[in-house]
């Protein structure tokens, strides 16, 4: 049996018993704190004593790294980016086995992400957190974009991978095309381009062939930035190299194919949903990053006011009735009604969703993909969880009139359901569900509210500077330059920290709409969706406009983002 690393301390003279009664004490205070930690905290041991304890608890050999020169063949196994998420050194590299240091060797999961990102076999030394300070800062203090510059400058100068880079690209040998796919260069530039989406909270990386180029662009905050382009015959090997991690057929490349690429990075789990779909220069390939770590399942932190909350909580804790969220692709939909089910996943309830895919796994909620090639459709599948006797429902999106049908039986049969459908405002969605063939009557019977949403960007918080508008600028908006007085405007200047942008993350802006008995009125009578917004807006709706106005004067966002989204609700 090992022992403990309290034991280990004693065994090794640097404390006594009574001195890991009292870190055992103070650990308990400080809610699971390493002891090691603690220990140094309160002056009881040294960094370097600690690393030789980890050292002994775990049969491994104690390295001081600054006494080392590490050679650049051997730092070139791991990119800077790697090197400082995992805050691992590479010291040797021999027989397809890298050395690195660390100064956690009990993760052992950061050890597996690393073999399972290079391919190599791993040996551990350990090292203080201080030795991997002054190496990284030695061997890797270079921004991230002249690293991704300079691996791909490697590439073009390592004349025997270009040769067989070409003569991969004007083939058709699956064998050599798969080792190309399979070798540390075109290993290390993907793994850096996913790590970099990764720290950049990239919804999407984009992996474009065209006839002279092959494009790399990673999309943030919706917007797309192309990073330095790899070399063209570089395509197909990086486009088996996503294949092969997305258990896709490497020889089929002709018709388009979906796959899911698992990983951990830095101890959590991130998916990345793959398409790729046959063009005329060759596979275009698109990684949906899925990182939970980064999004918020709360809906204090989906963008509404602490009024506009207050509301939607009410109507979500109805018993029965249809909640829709609405809105184009990419505008948080999904994400609102997973922060609303997660508020609801309680025991005494069972939540189900069916969608199309599965972008999140909640604990407690059962979810269901849709599959349409073998007949699983947003319909069937809602039937079949009926049956299951659920209280609430998550239809990822009602498409046509069958699904919708089903829903509003489920609603009327007890059942809260929440779902998602593309319109442009609130009101409109009423007219939608009309075209779909829903009788009034039903409408009126079961939908309980929309939430109408969109996505701006948020302004860069380090480069925040306010500005004064023009005109021409309060006109897009609506506004006088009377209806301005005391408010403030603010842009961003544009720093390291955005890239250059101004903007930095994203924020929603919503406009919510209760179904009360003068909307239910108007939808009898088949009143236009004029009426609806004007009745709506004299019990107290904010239109998305109006919200979007309020982010500005926080000073969230800009006006030319406000604009962007809200052109067609003014």
């Amino acid at each position: 049996m090992a022992r403990s690393f309290g034991q280990v301390l004693i065994d090794l003279g640097f404390i006594d018993e009574e001195q890991l009664d009292l870190l055992r004490e103070e650990q308990e205070q400080r809610q699971g704190e390493l002891l090691g930690q603690i220990a140094i905290s309160m002056n009881m041991i040294t960094e370097e004593q600690v690393a030789q304890a980890l050292a002994e608890q775990n049969g491994l050999q104690v390295v001081a790294v600054s006494d080392l020169t590490i050679p650049k063949e051997v730092l070139n196994h791991l990119t800077e980016p790697m090197a400082n998420l995992y805050r691992v050194i590479p010291l040797s590299f021999r027989n397809d086995v890298l050395t690195i240091a660390t100064a956690d060797p009990q993760n052992i999961s950061v050890m597996d992400e690393l073999r399972n990102f290079l391919g190599y076999q791993i040996r551990v030394v350990v090292t203080t957190p201080k030795e991997i300070d002054v190496a990284l800062e030695r061997y890797y203090a270079t921004d991230e974009g002249d690293s991704v510059e300079s691996l791909i400058e490697n590439m073009k100068n390592d004349k025997s991978f270009m040769d067989e880079l070409e003569e991969s690209a004007n083939g058709d040998d699956l064998t050599s095309a798969e080792a190309l796919a399979e070798s540390a260069p075109v290993r290390k530039l993907l793994n850096m381009v996913f790590l970099l989406g990764i720290k950049d909270h990239a919804s999407d990386l984009h992996f474009e062939p065209f006839e002279d180029e092959f494009k790399i662009r990673i999309k943030a905050d919706g917007t797309l930035y192309e990073m330095v382009p790899p070399p063209r015959h570089l395509a197909s090997a990086i486009t088996t190299r996503i294949k092969v991690l997305a258990n896709l057929d490497i020889a089929e490349k002709r018709l388009p194919q979906d796959g899911r690429i698992r990983l951990m990075v830095a101890g959590n789990p991130i998916d990345f949903r793959v398409s790729v779909l046959p063009t005329m220069f060759g596979e275009s390939v698109v990684c949906r990053i899925l990182d939970k770590s980064v999004i918020s399942l709360d809906l204090n932190n989906v963008g509404m006011s602490q009024e506009l909350i207050q509301q939607f909580r009410e109507t979500i804790s109805i018993p029965n009735g249809i909640i829709l969220v609405t809105g184009p692709t990419g505008s948080g939909k999904t994400t609102t009604l997973y922060a609303a089910l997660s508020e609801l996943n309680v025991i005494t309830d069972k939540l189900m969703t069916t969608e199309d895919p599965v972008e999140y796994d909640i604990d407690g909620i059962i979810q269901m993909p849709i599959d349409a090639e073998i007949g699983n459709t947003f319909a069937q599948c809602l039937r079949s969880i009926l049956r299951q006797d659920p209280d609430k429902i998550l239809v990822g999106e009602i498409r046509d009139r069958e699904t919708a049908q089903i829903a509003v039986q489920a609603s009327l049969t007890g059942h809260l359901v929440f779902s998602t459908l593309h319109t442009n405002d609130a009101p409109s969605t009423i007219t939608r569900l009309k075209d779909m063939g829903i009788p009034e009557f039903l409408i009126t019977a079961t939908l309980q509210a929309i939430l109408a949403q969109r996505l701006v960007r948020r302004i860069c918080k380090e480069c925040r500077t306010e500005i004064k508008p023009t005109e021409e600028q309060l006109a897009e908006l609506g506004l006088k330059p009377e209806d301005c007085v005391g408010k403030h405007f603010y842009q961003g200047a544009g720093c390291v920290a955005c890239n250059n942008t101004g903007y930095k993350g994203r924020t929603a802006i919503h406009e919510f709409l209760r179904v009360n008995e003068e909307i239910r009125d108007i939808v009898l009578r088949n009143g236009s969706v004029a009426e609806m917004r004007e009745a709506a807006q004299r019990n107290g709706m904010i239109t998305l406009r109006e919200a979007g106005l309020d982010k500005i004067f926080e000073g969230t966002t800009t006006i030319e983002e406000v604009v962007r989204e809200t052109v067609l609700d003014a």
